[in-house]
């Protein structure tokens, strides 16, 4: 399955601390958490303080520098090449914006990155192609309606307070799905639509059960900042029921395709 990049979560982080406690290796701290050894060495060489790396000092960090992010950037050569390649490994705009953050501290938007897409598709690029539904035919439609999207007791983005698309506060996410690479697998990914902070987990398939298990778990330690999600309209949010209830958020639903 392909590699994609995600920022390590704070129970990984009580996990190094734990593994570093036992003296283990950063190749096998990385074994055992499911990352890669590099974000290890790296995630030690930025959080480890005066008394060696401790998990809430390392969230800590890492959040007070998402917060210090400097201020959005404009779109270089230099940044387009970055967003061109990890579009060609399948990566989201989302993912993208998260990853030059972390790594480059630059601050671009997913929605930039998007808007970058459909400049380029315009002037006749491919870069659309890389996304994730790229000319992609819905469900037939069966008594003119579209047999996508039909959960039960979905809430419509309509109904979704203006405080969200304001983006006055912190807390309000957008969850989204791609499967792996050969099919092998999907991924979950939600992005906080003011800081642009991304967590993602890996699932064995697209199953609502799956899906909805791996946003509870990775959506659980900022269960204070969490006031709402918003997703498509695919089967794999079918339990947002359950999802709201286990961190007391109100999901919303986008439009279904016409």
């Amino acid at each position: 399955m392909t590699s994609y990049y995600k920022q390590l979560t704070y129970e990984q982080r009580c996990q190094i601390s734990a593994l570093k406690k036992r003296d283990c290796s950063q190749r096998d701290i990385a074994k055992t958490i499911g990352v890669s050894q590099p974000t290890v060495s790296r995630e030690l060489a930025r959080n480890t303080g005066d008394r060696g790396y401790r998990h809430k000092q390392a969230q800590e960090k890492a959040a007070q520098r998402r917060k210090d992010a400097v201020k959005p950037t404009r779109m270089t050569p230099t940044m387009i090449s970055a967003i061109k390649s990890k579009l060609g490994l399948e990566w989201s705009p989302e993912q993208i914006s998260g990853w030059l953050l972390e790594e480059r501290e630059q601050l671009i938007s997913h929605e930039s990155i998007y808007l970058h897409i459909w400049a380029d598709k315009q002037a006749g690029g491919d870069l659309y192609t890389h996304l994730r539904r790229p000319g992609k035919k819905y469900d037939k439609r069966r008594n003119g309606k579209s047999t996508r999207g039909q959960i039960k007791n979905r809430v419509s983005i309509d109904d979704r307070p203006q405080i969200v698309d304001d983006k006055s506060r912190i807390g309000d996410w957008e969850i989204d799905t791609m499967i792996g690479k050969g099919h092998s697998g999907a991924l979950v990914t939600i992005v906080e639509r003011v800081t642009n902070f991304t967590v993602s987990a890996r699932v064995n398939n697209k199953s609502a059960a799956d899906v909805t298990e791996a946003t509870i778990a990775l959506l659980r330690p900022f269960k204070d900042v969490v006031h709402t999600i918003t997703a498509d309209n695919g089967k794999e949010f079918a339990y947002h029921e359950k999802i709201s209830k286990a961190l007391t958020a109100d999901v919303y639903f986008a439009h279904s395709p016409l």
